[in-house]
């Protein structure tokens, strides 16, 4: 199981890029809230997610009706950690700056958010979701 982080990175940029484009579309070309657009971004994202990194990545025998009942949990929990901790960041680091718009503080908030759900997502997928008995990270 070498290079399951590198392997985990690699499916995280296709996932990611089709992610964060659906919620800026949603976001921007629908006008959906923050947490509409997130959460269905996101929803597109680890579909393609799941079935990449239980192949490519983990390379995990786990049944795919076990497995994703496991990996829904894990990216909902993770999802509501991250976009919570990430709006509020951006919301308290710039609470006093009239100078950034809005808009903007809500990018800077999926972005920040998005670095944080993958480093969690990564250790709970690798913990939980796909492991292996006997294998660390």
């Amino acid at each position: 199981m070498k290079f399951t982080l590198v392997r985990f990175i690699m499916v995280g940029l296709v996932n990611t890029m089709v992610g964060l484009s659906v919620m800026y579309l949603l976001l921007h070309g629908l006008g959906l809230s923050y947490w509409m657009s997130t959460f269905l971004g996101n929803s597109v994202g680890a579909c393609v997610s799941f079935f990449l990194n239980r192949r490519f990545t983990f390379r995990s025998d786990v049944s795919v009706l076990n497995g994703l009942l496991r990996f829904v949990l894990v990216i909902l929990i993770c999802y509501f950690i991250s976009y919570t901790m990430g709006e509020n960041l951006v919301q308290w680091l710039l609470v006093n700056n009239d100078t950034i718009t809005s808009r903007v503080k809500t990018d800077l908030a999926v972005l920040i958010s998005t670095f944080l759900y993958t480093m969690l997502n990564y250790l709970s997928q690798k913990l939980i979701v796909f492991h292996k008995r006997g294998t660390i990270l």
